[in-house]
């Protein structure tokens, strides 16, 4: 598989590059709208800070000048002012490229059919992803959702982050992409692997408890990497040693660097890929938009993803008798 074998026609790139042209003329002059928004709304928020703070000093001890109770309450309401007002001023910023986006990605990824693209949303297959897969999380924040049809079958990627407890208590579950999709047959049960990292494993045994049972691949340097866990032994077996573990040592080989997971659920199955990397972000508004090196990659960085999660949704096809095939 070759990214150019993706890569939109002439006459869509040309397209695409005309709207570029129009994103750099807008981009330039956001830019130097930046250089002053910037430094004016931070800094007369800071003025103001200083100010209420300085104000403060005629009621306070002495000995408390500018750390007071009161000056304390200033200082916390004015950081959340400062990030609010920062957030303003680079504002427009976002909402053009926002807005490129938008506009591009359909076009960019053209090799996927029926093709939907949207922002900030909460997926549809969400609610459906097995507790199990990521264990326990209270807040969850969606990027870029991309859903349509590749190689014959629907799916829906997104960009997420799962969150549990909050301030300094706040513990990342999961970042990065997850692809869910229809199994070419569907899996009786709960079915999740996930690769061992440190405490990892131990969480894994630790939460599921009686839930899920564990089993092994039979494939030591497998079974060294990765957890099985699963409410159907017997159907699960034939798969864990099976075409589920070649597609488990290819997510290796792929992505060495992150400890892919993947759950099969009754008629869904999923694929998560821990990613700190955002697939469709932009560059900065100071920096100007390459076709070849922001817009092409891209291409290939969906291309792989759905190739690979191509290769996992099969890996029943030939294991279970059950299940309705498409």
């Amino acid at each position: 598989m070759k990214a150019d074998d993706f890569l939109p026609g002439e006459d869509v790139i040309a397209g695409i590059k005309a709207d570029m042209a129009r994103y750099e003329a807008e981009r330039t002059r956001v830019h130097r709208s930046l250089l002053w928004r910037v430094p004016l709304f931070d800094g007369l928020t800071l003025i103001v800070i200083f100010g209420l703070a300085w104000l403060a000093n005629g009621l306070a001890h002495p000995q408390e000048l500018w750390f007071s109770t009161p000056h304390l309450f200033i200082y916390l309401v004015g950081f959340v002012a400062l990030l609010f007002m920062h957030a303003q001023a680079v504002k427009p910023a976002k909402k053009l490229q926002q807005s490129v986006r938008d506009r591009a990605i359909p076009l960019i990824l053209g090799f996927i059919e029926d093709i939907q693209y949207g922002h900030e949303i909460t997926p549809r297959s969400f609610g459906r992803l097995p507790k199990e897969t990521v264990g326990d999380f209270d807040r969850q924040i969606f990027d870029d959702v991309v859903s349509g049809r590749y190689d014959g079958f629907p799916f829906e990627l997104y960009e997420a982050t799962l969150r549990k407890g909050s301030g300094k208590s706040s513990v990342e579950v999961f970042k990065g992409i997850i692809i869910a999709f229809q199994p070419a047959i569907g899996f009786p049960g709960v079915l999740v692997a996930a690769r061992k990292a440190g405490k990892v494993a131990g969480f894994f045994r630790g939460f599921f408890g009686e839930k899920l049972k564990a089993l092994e691949s039979g494939n030591a340097a497998l079974d060294e990497i990765y957890e099985f866990r699963t409410d159907n032994l017997e159907a699960a077996r034939p798969l864990v040693s099976g075409r589920l573990a070649q597609a488990l040592e290819w997510l290796v080989e792929t992505w060495p660097e992150s400890p892919s997971r993947v759950a099969l659920a009754h008629g869904d199955g999923f694929l998560l890929i821990p990613q700190t990397k955002e697939f469709f972000e932009l560059p900065g508004i100071s920096q100007p938009l390459d076709y070849k090196t922001h817009v092409e990659p891209m291409v290939a960085d969906m291309a792989a993803l759905l190739a690979t999660a191509s290769l996992v949704r099969k890996v029943n096809d030939e294991g279970l008798s059950t299940g309705q095939k498409e």
